[in-house]
């Protein structure tokens, strides 16, 4: 296959499918949140604490598999928290998810010490035999670990619950009239933690692959924005999961481009290739944002409202 600037295309596109996945993950889990009512900002937050928890319990076992697990647990745990504060206590919700974010940061960096310089047990590519020696296609369909794959069917799994299911409906029915839901008996409050509980998993899991695959080390602030792009990525894909796999690797794809263009020499200089992939991230979230879009039109009624059965 023909390269440009000594980049190989096969392998840029291999790379970028990792790239993506912490924020796919990241993205997805937050998409549910905020399909039930709830907007949680913490998704950052619950992503670092993720990566350390993850990483902490990879190093200690020697197993990645339980260290996702972990890093799942400790995003699910973070996101406790906001269940709490929001759902039982109607805490604002942008202000505890802002607050949950820099919670987050400070503690991932508290129980991170020790661990720098560690390198985690390694998470192998699945074994495809034959399929991985297809040219071009091989080397991006089939050189992935098992968690690339599965944040798709992760994807393909949550579109088919919000769109076919009963419980998508009452997920969907709360997200637009926590009111009505209540009125016609559904547990408002249960749906909604049960909601913030699978985002937060996610994440967690989103930064246990940062700190385990991706990188693979701890250091602080691994995140490096992740879970603010992963937030976008929902406005972005106008609540619907598939454009979610649209924008992760839309997003992925710039953070590779961006560290193969310093590589291969580009005159472009090195600060302005850092910063493309947020600088994008403000332009979408603008463009989503302004005026009464389709985007907005499309966001559930309920989001961000609190509610409170005695109303």
């Amino acid at each position: 296959m023909m390269e440009f600037c000594g980049i190989n295309p096969a392998v840029l596109v291999a790379s970028l499918m990792v790239a993506s996945v912490p924020i796919l993950l990241a993205a997805i889990g937050e998409l549910v949140v905020e399909k039930s009512g709830v907007l949680n900002l913490g998704v950052e937050g619950m992503m670092i604490m993720g990566a350390i928890c993850g990483f902490i319990t990879a190093v200690s076992t020697g197993s990645p598999l339980l260290g996702f697990l972990g890093g799942a647990a400790g995003g699910a745990v973070l996101s406790l928290m906001f269940a709490f504060l929001t759902q039982v206590l109607l805490a604002n919700q942008v202000a505890t998810g802002l607050a949950l974010t820099l919670f987050g940061l400070g503690l991932s960096s508290l129980m991170g010490q020790g661990y720098n310089g560690i390198k985690p047990p390694l998470t192998e590519a699945l074994n495809f035999g034959p399929l991985s020696d297809i040219p071009v296609l091989g080397r991006i369909l089939f050189s992935h670990d098992w968690v690339v794959y599965a944040s798709v069917a992760i994807i393909a799994a949550v579109w088919a619950v919000l769109k076919y299911t009963r419980t998508g409906l009452i997920l969907r029915a709360v997200g637009e009239n926590h009111d009505a839901a209540h009125a016609l008996g559904y547990k408002v409050g249960l749906v909604r933690l049960l909601a913030i509980l699978f985002g937060g998993a996610l994440a967690g899991m989103g930064g246990a692959y940062l700190s385990l695959v991706r990188v693979p080390q701890w250091t602080d602030g691994i995140t490096a924005g992740a879970g603010w792009i992963a937030l976008a990525i929902v406005v972005f894909a106008s609540w619907k999961p598939w454009r979610v796999l649209i924008g992760g690797y839309l997003f992925g794809g710039i953070s590779v481009l961006q560290l193969n263009l310093q590589a291969c020499g580009s005159r472009i200089p090195v600060e302005y290739l850092s910063m493309s992939p947020y600088l994008i991230t403000i332009l979408v979230l603008v463009i989503m944002s302004s005026g009464r879009g389709r985007a907005a039109l499309n966001a559930p009624a309920s989001l961000g409202q609190s509610f409170h059965a005695s109303r």
